[in-house]
Protein backbone atom coordinates (compact mmCIF):
# COMPACT_ATOMS: atom_id res chain seq x y z
CA UNK A 1 0.00 0.00 0.00
CA UNK A 2 0.99 3.65 -0.37
CA UNK A 3 2.02 5.20 2.96
CA UNK A 4 -0.25 8.20 3.51
CA UNK A 5 0.26 11.11 5.87
CA UNK A 6 -1.75 14.27 6.51
CA UNK A 7 -0.62 17.30 8.50
CA UNK A 8 -1.97 20.83 8.93
CA UNK A 9 -4.43 20.61 6.06
CA UNK A 10 -2.28 18.81 3.48
CA UNK A 11 -1.50 15.25 2.45
CA UNK A 12 2.26 14.73 2.80
CA UNK A 13 4.98 12.09 2.53
CA UNK A 14 5.51 10.37 5.87
CA UNK A 15 9.18 11.31 5.97
CA UNK A 16 8.58 14.98 5.15
CA UNK A 17 9.87 17.38 7.88
CA UNK A 18 6.50 19.00 8.44
CA UNK A 19 6.06 19.30 12.23
CA UNK A 20 7.33 22.57 13.77
CA UNK A 21 9.71 22.23 16.70
CA UNK A 22 7.31 24.24 18.88
CA UNK A 23 4.30 22.06 18.12
CA UNK A 24 2.62 21.54 21.50
CA UNK A 25 1.97 17.89 20.75
CA UNK A 26 5.69 17.49 20.16
CA UNK A 27 6.78 19.43 23.26
CA UNK A 28 4.02 18.75 25.80
CA UNK A 29 2.02 15.79 24.52
CA UNK A 30 -0.82 18.33 24.45
CA UNK A 31 -3.43 16.58 22.36
CA UNK A 32 -5.92 13.76 21.83
CA UNK A 33 -5.70 10.83 19.41
CA UNK A 34 -7.86 8.13 17.88
CA UNK A 35 -7.22 4.92 15.96
CA UNK A 36 -9.65 3.03 13.76
CA UNK A 37 -9.45 -0.15 11.71
CA UNK A 38 -10.52 -0.23 8.06
CA UNK A 39 -12.29 -3.35 6.79
CA UNK A 40 -13.24 -3.60 3.13
CA UNK A 41 -12.36 0.07 2.68
CA UNK A 42 -14.77 1.13 5.42
CA UNK A 43 -13.90 2.46 8.90
CA UNK A 44 -15.20 0.29 11.75
CA UNK A 45 -17.29 2.03 14.43
CA UNK A 46 -16.03 5.43 13.23
CA UNK A 47 -18.86 7.50 14.69
CA UNK A 48 -18.20 6.10 18.17
CA UNK A 49 -14.51 7.01 17.79
CA UNK A 50 -15.45 10.52 16.69
CA UNK A 51 -17.77 10.95 19.67
CA UNK A 52 -14.96 9.94 22.03
CA UNK A 53 -12.59 12.33 20.23
CA UNK A 54 -15.07 15.15 20.79
CA UNK A 55 -15.34 14.36 24.51
CA UNK A 56 -11.57 14.14 24.92
CA UNK A 57 -10.92 17.43 23.15
CA UNK A 58 -13.61 19.15 25.21
CA UNK A 59 -12.12 17.72 28.42
CA UNK A 60 -8.75 19.40 27.81
CA UNK A 61 -10.08 22.58 26.22
CA UNK A 62 -9.18 22.07 22.54
CA UNK A 63 -11.82 23.01 19.99
CA UNK A 64 -12.68 20.26 17.53
CA UNK A 65 -11.47 21.47 14.12
CA UNK A 66 -13.97 19.33 12.18
CA UNK A 67 -17.54 18.16 12.30
CA UNK A 68 -18.19 14.43 12.30
CA UNK A 69 -19.07 14.63 8.59
CA UNK A 70 -15.80 16.44 7.82
CA UNK A 71 -13.77 13.91 9.79
CA UNK A 72 -15.50 11.08 7.94
CA UNK A 73 -14.72 12.68 4.59
CA UNK A 74 -11.05 13.23 5.52
CA UNK A 75 -10.55 9.66 6.76
CA UNK A 76 -12.28 8.15 3.73
CA UNK A 77 -10.14 10.27 1.40
CA UNK A 78 -6.96 9.19 3.19
CA UNK A 79 -7.97 5.54 2.86
CA UNK A 80 -8.79 6.06 -0.83
CA UNK A 81 -5.36 7.59 -1.46
CA UNK A 82 -3.67 4.66 0.27
CA UNK A 83 -5.21 2.25 -2.22
CA UNK A 84 -5.74 -0.25 0.59
CA UNK A 85 -9.07 -1.75 1.64
CA UNK A 86 -7.64 -3.34 4.81
CA UNK A 87 -5.85 -0.61 6.78
CA UNK A 88 -5.57 1.29 10.05
CA UNK A 89 -5.91 5.04 10.52
CA UNK A 90 -4.23 6.95 13.36
CA UNK A 91 -4.98 10.64 13.84
CA UNK A 92 -4.41 13.23 16.53
CA UNK A 93 -5.42 16.79 17.29
CA UNK A 94 -3.03 19.04 19.23
CA UNK A 95 -3.34 22.54 20.63
CA UNK A 96 -1.15 23.79 17.79
CA UNK A 97 2.25 25.42 17.35
CA UNK A 98 3.40 28.50 19.26
CA UNK A 99 6.15 29.73 21.57
CA UNK A 100 6.81 27.17 24.30
CA UNK A 101 4.83 28.14 27.38
CA UNK A 102 2.85 25.91 29.72
CA UNK A 103 -0.35 27.98 29.82
CA UNK A 104 -2.62 27.83 26.79
CA UNK A 105 -1.55 30.19 23.99
CA UNK A 106 -3.98 32.85 22.79
CA UNK A 107 -3.14 32.57 19.11
CA UNK A 108 -2.49 28.94 18.16
CA UNK A 109 -5.00 26.86 16.21
CA UNK A 110 -5.53 23.10 16.61
CA UNK A 111 -3.43 20.98 14.27
CA UNK A 112 -4.29 17.62 12.80
CA UNK A 113 -1.92 14.84 11.85
CA UNK A 114 -3.17 11.59 10.34
CA UNK A 115 -1.52 8.43 9.05
CA UNK A 116 -2.83 5.40 7.17
CA UNK A 117 -0.97 2.14 7.87
CA UNK A 118 -1.42 -1.47 6.79
CA UNK A 119 -4.04 -2.99 9.07
CA UNK A 120 -2.56 -3.82 12.48
CA UNK A 121 -3.72 -6.85 14.46
CA UNK A 122 -2.33 -8.09 17.78
CA UNK A 123 -2.73 -11.84 17.69
CA UNK A 124 0.18 -13.40 19.58
CA UNK A 125 0.77 -17.06 18.79
CA UNK A 126 -1.78 -19.76 18.10
CA UNK A 127 -1.99 -20.64 21.81
CA UNK A 128 -2.98 -17.11 22.87
CA UNK A 129 -1.37 -13.99 24.27
CA UNK A 130 0.93 -13.62 27.25
CA UNK A 131 0.41 -10.69 29.64
CA UNK A 132 2.90 -9.25 32.14
CA UNK A 133 1.39 -7.64 35.25
CA UNK A 134 2.73 -4.17 36.03
CA UNK A 135 1.76 -1.54 38.63
CA UNK A 136 -0.59 1.04 37.14
CA UNK A 137 1.25 4.28 37.91
CA UNK A 138 -0.42 6.44 35.27
CA UNK A 139 -2.30 9.64 36.01
CA UNK A 140 -5.88 9.54 37.28
CA UNK A 141 -7.63 10.67 34.09
CA UNK A 142 -6.85 7.61 31.99
CA UNK A 143 -10.29 7.97 30.38
CA UNK A 144 -8.85 10.86 28.32
CA UNK A 145 -7.18 9.43 25.20
CA UNK A 146 -4.15 11.69 25.55
CA UNK A 147 -1.13 11.42 23.25
CA UNK A 148 0.95 11.35 26.47
CA UNK A 149 1.63 7.61 26.54
CA UNK A 150 5.05 7.24 28.18
CA UNK A 151 3.83 4.97 31.05
CA UNK A 152 2.09 2.72 28.52
CA UNK A 153 5.16 2.64 26.28
CA UNK A 154 7.43 1.67 29.18
CA UNK A 155 5.06 -1.05 30.41
CA UNK A 156 4.65 -2.53 26.94
CA UNK A 157 8.41 -2.44 26.32
CA UNK A 158 9.04 -4.26 29.59
CA UNK A 159 6.43 -6.84 28.61
CA UNK A 160 8.14 -7.28 25.26
CA UNK A 161 11.56 -7.73 26.89
CA UNK A 162 10.12 -10.50 29.03
CA UNK A 163 8.43 -12.48 26.30
CA UNK A 164 4.93 -11.07 26.81
CA UNK A 165 2.61 -9.57 24.21
CA UNK A 166 0.91 -6.99 26.41
CA UNK A 167 1.16 -5.32 29.82
CA UNK A 168 -1.57 -5.87 32.42
CA UNK A 169 -2.05 -2.83 34.66
CA UNK A 170 -2.97 -3.35 38.33
CA UNK A 171 -3.78 -0.35 40.57
CA UNK A 172 -4.23 -0.80 44.30
CA UNK A 173 -4.58 -4.56 43.92
CA UNK A 174 -7.27 -4.29 41.22
CA UNK A 175 -6.85 -4.99 37.52
CA UNK A 176 -7.57 -1.90 35.44
CA UNK A 177 -6.67 -2.62 31.80
CA UNK A 178 -3.89 -3.50 29.39
CA UNK A 179 -1.14 -1.29 28.04
CA UNK A 180 -3.26 -0.56 24.97
CA UNK A 181 -6.31 -2.74 25.54
CA UNK A 182 -9.18 -3.56 27.86
CA UNK A 183 -8.98 -6.82 29.82
CA UNK A 184 -11.76 -9.34 30.49
CA UNK A 185 -12.02 -12.32 32.83
CA UNK A 186 -14.52 -15.17 32.89
CA UNK A 187 -15.52 -16.62 36.26
CA UNK A 188 -18.23 -19.29 36.28
CA UNK A 189 -19.78 -18.22 32.94
CA UNK A 190 -19.85 -14.51 33.84
CA UNK A 191 -17.70 -11.87 32.13
CA UNK A 192 -15.88 -9.41 34.38
CA UNK A 193 -14.22 -6.21 33.22
CA UNK A 194 -13.20 -3.04 35.03
CA UNK A 195 -15.89 -0.34 35.13
CA UNK A 196 -15.61 2.66 32.81
CA UNK A 197 -14.37 5.14 35.39
CA UNK A 198 -11.43 7.56 35.44
CA UNK A 199 -8.88 4.75 35.69
CA UNK A 200 -9.47 3.08 32.31
CA UNK A 201 -9.92 4.14 28.72
CA UNK A 202 -13.43 3.10 27.78
CA UNK A 203 -12.42 1.36 24.56
CA UNK A 204 -14.75 1.50 21.59
CA UNK A 205 -14.17 -2.23 21.08
CA UNK A 206 -14.92 -2.70 24.81
CA UNK A 207 -18.27 -0.95 24.36
CA UNK A 208 -18.98 -3.01 21.26
CA UNK A 209 -18.17 -6.30 22.99
CA UNK A 210 -20.48 -5.40 25.87
CA UNK A 211 -23.29 -5.13 23.32
CA UNK A 212 -22.27 -8.36 21.64
CA UNK A 213 -22.34 -10.08 25.04
CA UNK A 214 -25.84 -8.77 25.70
CA UNK A 215 -26.99 -10.05 22.31
CA UNK A 216 -25.48 -13.47 23.08
CA UNK A 217 -27.05 -13.55 26.57
CA UNK A 218 -23.65 -13.67 28.26
CA UNK A 219 -23.78 -12.36 31.82
CA UNK A 220 -21.49 -9.35 32.42
CA UNK A 221 -20.28 -7.69 35.62
CA UNK A 222 -18.57 -4.33 35.16
CA UNK A 223 -16.57 -4.44 38.35
CA UNK A 224 -12.88 -4.68 39.22
CA UNK A 225 -11.15 -8.03 39.43
CA UNK A 226 -8.87 -8.12 42.47
CA UNK A 227 -5.37 -9.44 41.85
CA UNK A 228 -5.81 -12.38 44.26
CA UNK A 229 -8.71 -13.67 42.15
CA UNK A 230 -6.81 -13.76 38.85
CA UNK A 231 -5.36 -17.30 39.33
CA UNK A 232 -8.83 -18.89 39.40
CA UNK A 233 -10.20 -17.28 36.23
CA UNK A 234 -11.70 -19.66 33.67
CA UNK A 235 -10.80 -17.50 30.65
CA UNK A 236 -8.99 -14.23 29.97
CA UNK A 237 -9.04 -12.11 26.83
CA UNK A 238 -8.30 -8.56 25.74
CA UNK A 239 -10.08 -6.21 23.37
CA UNK A 240 -8.97 -3.20 21.37
CA UNK A 241 -9.17 -1.87 17.83
CA UNK A 242 -5.87 -3.58 17.02
CA UNK A 243 -6.49 -6.80 18.97
CA UNK A 244 -10.22 -7.18 18.22
CA UNK A 245 -11.04 -10.03 20.66
CA UNK A 246 -7.80 -11.86 21.49
CA UNK A 247 -7.54 -14.80 23.88
CA UNK A 248 -4.91 -14.91 26.63
CA UNK A 249 -2.91 -18.04 27.49
CA UNK A 250 -0.66 -16.81 30.32
CA UNK A 251 -0.30 -14.01 32.85
CA UNK A 252 3.15 -13.38 34.32
CA UNK A 253 4.24 -11.39 37.35
CA UNK A 254 7.59 -10.27 38.73
CA UNK A 255 7.91 -11.86 42.17
CA UNK A 256 10.14 -9.08 43.47
CA UNK A 257 7.78 -6.34 42.31
CA UNK A 258 4.42 -7.98 43.03
CA UNK A 259 3.86 -5.86 46.15
CA UNK A 260 3.88 -2.76 43.90
CA UNK A 261 0.64 -4.01 42.34
CA UNK A 262 -1.02 -3.21 45.66
CA UNK A 263 0.90 -0.14 46.82
CA UNK A 264 3.63 1.52 44.78
CA UNK A 265 6.99 2.00 46.46
CA UNK A 266 7.91 5.60 47.34
CA UNK A 267 11.59 4.95 46.65
CA UNK A 268 12.86 6.55 43.43
CA UNK A 269 14.01 3.69 41.17
CA UNK A 270 17.23 3.76 39.22
CA UNK A 271 15.36 2.72 36.08
CA UNK A 272 11.77 2.37 34.94
CA UNK A 273 12.80 -0.63 32.83
CA UNK A 274 14.15 -3.03 35.46
CA UNK A 275 15.60 -6.39 34.51
CA UNK A 276 13.03 -8.92 35.70
CA UNK A 277 14.90 -12.04 36.80
CA UNK A 278 12.23 -13.73 38.90
CA UNK A 279 8.91 -14.00 37.07
CA UNK A 280 6.29 -16.68 37.50
CA UNK A 281 3.07 -17.70 35.79
CA UNK A 282 0.10 -16.68 37.94
CA UNK A 283 -2.53 -17.85 35.47
CA UNK A 284 -2.62 -20.09 32.43
CA UNK A 285 -5.60 -21.12 30.39
CA UNK A 286 -6.95 -22.28 27.06
CA UNK A 287 -6.01 -19.13 25.12
CA UNK A 288 -9.50 -19.09 23.68
CA UNK A 289 -12.20 -20.62 25.84
CA UNK A 290 -15.91 -21.08 25.06
CA UNK A 291 -17.06 -17.53 25.86
CA UNK A 292 -14.03 -15.98 24.16
CA UNK A 293 -14.77 -18.10 21.07
CA UNK A 294 -18.39 -16.98 20.95
CA UNK A 295 -17.41 -13.33 21.15
CA UNK A 296 -14.66 -13.75 18.55
CA UNK A 297 -17.13 -15.35 16.17
CA UNK A 298 -19.74 -12.64 16.74
CA UNK A 299 -17.12 -9.92 16.26
CA UNK A 300 -15.92 -11.51 13.00
CA UNK A 301 -19.49 -11.66 11.73
CA UNK A 302 -19.94 -7.94 12.39
CA UNK A 303 -16.68 -7.16 10.56
CA UNK A 304 -17.79 -9.24 7.58
CA UNK A 305 -21.09 -7.42 7.65
CA UNK A 306 -19.20 -4.14 7.28
CA UNK A 307 -17.12 -5.56 4.41
CA UNK A 308 -20.40 -6.52 2.73
CA UNK A 309 -21.55 -2.89 3.08
CA UNK A 310 -24.25 -3.76 5.61
CA UNK A 311 -24.36 -1.16 8.43
CA UNK A 312 -23.16 -2.44 11.80
CA UNK A 313 -26.21 -2.13 14.04
CA UNK A 314 -24.84 -2.34 17.58
CA UNK A 315 -23.28 1.12 18.05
Amino acid sequence: MTAIGFYNGQFVQLDSPQVPIEERGHQFGDGIYEFVQIYGGRPFLLQAHLQRLEKGLAAIGISNPHTAAEWTQLINEAVRRSGESEAAVYWQVTRGATRRIHVFPDTSQPRISLTVYPRILIKGNSQGLTLLARPDERWTNVWVKSINLLPNVLAKELAHRNGADEALFVRGGRVTEGGSSNVWFVFQHTLYTAPANRHILNGITRQFVLKLAARLNIAVAEEPVVWQRVPVADEVFITSSSAEVAGVAKILVDNQGESDLHSASQIIPGTLLPALKDTRIVWSGPGSGPITNRLQQAFSEQVQQLRDAVPVDLM
